[in-house]
C-alpha cells in the first residue's frame, strides 16, 4: 500500500523520519470513504456558516421558538460555527493531522498498543453524538508513529458524520498506509444517543465494533491484544 497519493511527497531528515508533507492525503479506498458531493470544499467556511445559520434559524422558527428571544437569537449562528469549525472539521482535507514516522531503530517488534482513545463522533442518520472509546495496536514492519499521531488519526476520522462501522475502516486504513504495514487492529466501544435518547431509548446498551488484518488474523494475536484491552496481562509475556 502507497503512503501518499501521486500530489503528496515523503521526505527525509538524516534518514530517520518521514515526514507527509501538507499535500498528503492517507489513502483510503474508495467504498471506506465519507461520502461526499462535487465540489464538497467549493465554498469557504465563511460560506457555509452563513447557510447554515440561515436555514437552521428556519428550522427554529419552523418549530415555532422565537428568535427574537435573548437566549435563542444567537443559537442559528452558533450551531453553523459548531457544525463547520468544531463537530464535523474532520471533512475537510486540510484538517488532515500531519503525520510523523520514525525509523524502528530499536527494533522493537511486538504489538504496541494505545487503547482508550476517546471517540466523539456523530451518526450519520439523525446527527445525534456516539460517544465512546478506540482501541489500536499496530506491529511495527521498520516504521513507528508518534504516540499522539494515533490519537489525532482516530480524532480527525470522528470529527464528520458517521457509522461506526466506517469510521473503524477508516482508522484502519489510515495506519496501515502511514506505516506501511497491514499488521493493525482497531476496535471501537461507543455509545449511540440516537439509540439511547430516541427511538427505543435504551440507555445502557452500546456498540462495539472490530477491524483487523495481517497478523492479527491470527487468533492468538487478537486474543494478546484483547488482554491488552481489559488490563490482563496474565499469560501474556
Amino acid at each position: 500500500m502507497q503512503t501518499v497519493k501521486k500530489n503528496g511527497r515523503i521526505t527525509k531528515t538524516n534518514g530517520q523520519i518521514v515526514q507527509l508533507n501538507s499535500e498528503a492525503e492517507l489513502l483510503i479506498p474508495a467504498n471506506v470513504e465519507t461520502p461526499l458531493r462535487d465540489g464538497a470544499f467549493d465554498q469557504s467556511d465563511e460560506d457555509k456558516m452563513a447557510i447554515i445559520e440561515e436555514s437552521f434559524a428556519t428550522i427554529l422558527h419552523t418549530l415555532g421558538l422565537d428568535l427574537n428571544d435573548d437566549s435563542i437569537r444567537d443559537t442559528p449562528r452558533r450551531v453553523a460555527k459548531m457544525y463547520v469549525k468544531e463537530i464535523f472539521h474532520g471533512l475537510h482535507p486540510d484538517e488532515q493531522p500531519g503525520i510523523s514516522v520514525f525509523d524502528n531503530a530499536y527494533q522493537y517488534n511486538k504489538m504496541l498498543v494505545e487503547k482508550n482513545i476517546t471517540v466523539m463522533s456523530a451518526c450519520e442518520h439523525h446527527l445525534m453524538p456516539i460517544i465512546g472509546k478506540a482501541h489500536v495496536a499496530y506491529i511495527s514492519s521498520g516504521k513507528v508513529i508518534g504516540l499522539s499521531k494515533l490519537n489525532r488519526i482516530v480524532n480527525y476520522y470522528s470529527r464528520r458524520p458517521q457509522v461506526q462501522e466506517r469510521l473503524t475502516k477508516q482508522i484502519l486504513c489510515a495506519l496501515q498506509d502511514a506505516l506501511e504495514t497491514e499488521d493493525v487492529i482497531v476496535m471501537i466501544e461507543a455509545k449511540h444517543l440516537c439509540v439511547s435518547f430516541r427511538g427505543i431509548q435504551d440507555e445502557s446498551s452500546t456498540t462495539v465494533t472490530t477491524e483487523y488484518a495481517g497478523a492479527f488474523d491470527e487468533i492468538e494475536k487478537r486474543r494478546e491484544f484483547m488482554e491488552f484491552v481489559k488490563g490482563n496481562f496474565s499469560g501474556t509475556f
